[in-house]
This record gives structure tokens, sequence and C-alpha cells, in this order.
């Protein structure tokens, strides 16, 4: 199998490390040829503070995969995320030298290139320029701008900024891990590929990635982005609350989370218990689920106040920026039962758990089903849209093509085929205007004649 046939999307969380090998079939979804996970050792809150613990993750993630889907891996697309990620608007324009021509994308990519060199904060660097809106000349809230005409090309620029050592930390464990990174994208850009449907773009969605370390926001409207952040919670600080609250170590405290944890304690029975074994001869232990719903309530509240607070910020109670279609909860996170009902109380949205399974064709077993593999997926998503971009002609090769189909080919003649000395290709060359100007004019040719007769007599 070829390696352009297939694209890899590498999730490095807190709590896991995913590698998912996957191809487009005839039909336009995703077919997964193979899946790894490994723990994750290295990562913090979406940021890397061991460096080879982690390179040693991903290669065990990297080979799973390669074994189940039989196929070598080198390129990967890489999911970014952390309490360093922020995000700023910005507007630019360009000038553009030939108006009469139609606008193609590169002058899209050369106003893109011209953003990219936004003096940031010491430290920052740029990780995506994503426009939203364009204008041309006078001409405003234009979604597509190639193919018009235009002498200035103005775009709105949702701008996304993270810490420059974070972002070298993962390239380099990437790299070391044997692979090449073939782009880097932000972690609920990428989660809003796998779970959003384009009608909940255009009405107004938030997408809610809860993941171990840190939990990922984007909003969307109009099918445009208009605001990204990074809150640096996750499941990983409700499970540290359930075993700092129950006094149990935190293999038990993980256990009960995802086999008992609730997110509403009135819907526990106070009667309700569970046994956890005590340690090397120790006494059982016995929980009570509503205790247990009253730990998880305390920090999910918290969490989903976070998420409260960027609504405002975006605007999303005001009219014209509300989210009709509410909020889109993803991410190992929203597992826990009774999220969903949470979320709506406490946002006054209505929200529903974002699977990402929609867009894979061959996911029989539901393995993929889980919300937690969602950022996996839109990051193979994104990796297929490179390699698509890539291989796909573009509307100038298309063009070029059609014209030269349509040109008439002319059949070679046996004088043509015969090699012609270089003097008389270098003639053939000439324009024929410069030929009609080489011809002597009537006054050139008289002055000639009268000089050779003066010479003729002088001789």
């Amino acid at each position: 199998m070829e390696n352009q046939e297939y694209s890899v999307g590498l999730d490095i969380g807190t709590t896991k490390i995913v590698a998912i090998v996957g191809r487009r079939n005839a039909h336009g979804k995703i077919e997964i040829l193979g899946v790894g996970k490994a723990k994750s050792l290295g990562v913090h809150k979406g940021i890397v503070n061991n460096i080879s613990q982690t390179i040693n993750s991903i290669k065990t993630a990297v080979a799973e995969a390669q074994s189940s889907a039989g196929v070598p891996i080198h390129k990967v697309t890489v999911g970014i995320a952390g309490k360093h990620i922020r995000s700023l608007q910005h507007s630019d324009y360009i000038m553009r030298e030939h108006p009469d021509r139609y606008i193609t994308e590169d002058d899209i990519e050369k106003l893109k290139d011209q953003v990219k060199k936004l003096v940031m904060l010491p430290g920052e660097e740029i990780i995506h320029v994503l426009p939203q809106e364009y204008k041309v000349d006078s001409e405003g809230e234009i979604q597509e701008p190639v193919g018009m005409h235009g002498k200035r090309l103005e775009a709105n620029f949702h701008v996304v900024v993270g810490q420059m050592g974070s972002i070298r930390n993962i390239a380099r464990c990437v790299r070391e891990a044997g692979l090449e990174m073939e782009a880097l994208t932000l972690e609920p850009l990428a989660s809003s590929e796998a779970v959003l449907t384009k009608e909940e773009k255009e009405a107004g969605v938030a997408i809610v990635d809860i993941g171990g370390g840190t939990t990922d926001i984007a909003i969307f409207k109009d099918n445009i982005i208009r605001h990204t952040c990074v809150i640096p919670y996750g499941g990983g600080i409700i499970t540290d609350d359930i075993k700092e609250g129950c006094s149990i170590i935190e293999k038990h405290a993980e256990q009960l989370k995802v086999k008992f944890g609730s997110s509403v304690p009135e819907l526990e029975k106070d009667s309700t218990y569970v046994t956890i074994p005590g340690l090397h001869g120790r006494p059982d232990k016995e929980i009570s689920l509503k205790v247990l719903a009253q730990i998880i309530n305390a920090r999910v509240e918290e969490i989903l106040e976070m998420v409260n607070t960027e609504l405002k910020a975006y605007g999303a109670f005001e009219q014209k920026k509300k989210l009709i279609a509410g909020i889109v909860l993803t991410g190992g996170g929203s597992n826990l039962r009774n999220l969903r009902q949470l979320a709506n109380y406490t946002t006054g949205f209505d929200s529903r758990i974002g699977f990402a399974n929609e867009y894979v064709a061959n996911d029989k077993n539901q393995y993929l089903k889980g919300p937690e593999f969602a950022t996996s997926i839109g990051l193979l998503m994104e990796s297929l849209k490179i390699r698509d971009k890539r291989v796909l002609p573009t509307e100038e090769e298309i063009i070029e093509e059609a014209v030269a189909k349509a040109e008439p080919v002319a059949q070679p003649t046996a004088e043509a085929e015969k090699p012609q000395p270089v003097q008389r290709i270098e003639e053939a060359a000439k324009p024929k205007e410069e030929n009609r100007r080489s011809k002597p004019t009537f006054g050139q040719s008289l002055m000639d004649k009268v000089k050779k007769f003066f010479e003729e007599v002088e001789e």
C-alpha cells in the first residue's frame, strides 16, 4: 500500500496517546486501518513535562497502530492543547498587483503569511491563522473570495497562539520517536471536525471537549470559528478529588468515577454503597454513591462555570451571537452520567454528547464510538484534508489542461523533422515585427547605391 493512500492522526493527551491510521473510501467516509493506544506518562494538563517518557509512549502507540494496520507510519498530524493556548482577533489586507486577474489561493496564502509575521509576546508563536470573513475592495461579508476580481483583499482572522517552548517540546518528541510532523492542529478544532455538523456550525454551537488534563472550547457561528480557549482542568482533577475525598488510591478513584460516577447527587440514593478492597489485608471501605456524586458535582460545576464565563466573553447570550445549536460535550470526561443535564442547567443551553463515529465507515464493534476518540479521529480527518489538498490539481492546472486538450495538435511534416541549422532557428524565433524593421527603407537603399557609385569611381 502506498504511503499516500492513508493518513495518521496522533493525539498526545494527558491520560492517553492514540494513533489512528485511516483512509477515505469511495463514499467519502473514513475507513480505519489500525488503532494504537498507550498510557501517557510524560504529559501534564496538555503540556509535555517529561520528554523521554512521552517519546516512549508515542513509540508504543505508533507501533501498535502499525501492527494492526499493516502499514509503516512516517508522517503524523499532531494535536496541541494546554493552558498556554490563547486566541485573538486581527484584521489585515494586501494590495494585489494585478487586479484584472481573479483572486486565487495564492493571494489568500500571501495574506495569511502577512498575518503570521505579527509580533507576539516573548516566547509565543502563532499556531493557526483562521480566516473568518473577507472583504474585496468595497464588498464585505464574503465567505469565499477565490475567483473574484479586486485590488484590495482584506480579511478578519482568528489567530491561535501558543508558547514556543511547548510547541518545540511536542515537535521534538514526535521527531525523536522517528516520525515527521505533517501538521500541528489545535485539539478543539480537530474535535469539532469529528463531531459537529455543518448545520450546527451555521446555527451557532460551542464544542466542549473534556479531556484528562484540559477542557478545550471552540465556538462556531455562521460556519465561522469565533472563539477558542483551553481551561486547565479536566477529568484528571475529578479523579484527584475522589482520591482525596474518599482516602483511596488513584487506581480505585478512577474506577469509581468511570463505573459509578454521576454529576447530579440528587439522582443518587442515600442507601447505595460500593465496596473498595483494602490495601494489603486492611479492611474494605464502603463509599456512598451519593457522597461520590457530591465530590464529582463540585468539580464539574466549577468547570462548567468556567465554560459559562468563556461563552459570556464571546457574547453567546446576545441575540445576534446566540448559539442556537447549544453545546456539544465530547472527550473522555463527557462519559460521566447525567453530565448533559447538569450542563443544561448550569449554562442554560441545550446540550448533547458528541460521538466521533458518524464519519467512520467500518467501526462495527463500536470501539471508536466513545467520545474519548473525538480528537484522534478529528486529527486523522485533518491529515486526510492535507493529503487531498496536496493530491488534487489546482484550478489553474485544470484550466491549463483543458486548454491544452482543446488546442489542435499540428502533425509534423517530413521537412519539419529534418534538423535545422542553429542560425535558421534563431531567425525563426525572432518576431515578424523585428524582421520587418530590419528591411532597409527606400531612402536607405538610395544612399547605399550612391555610396557604392562613388566608391567605384574612386577605384
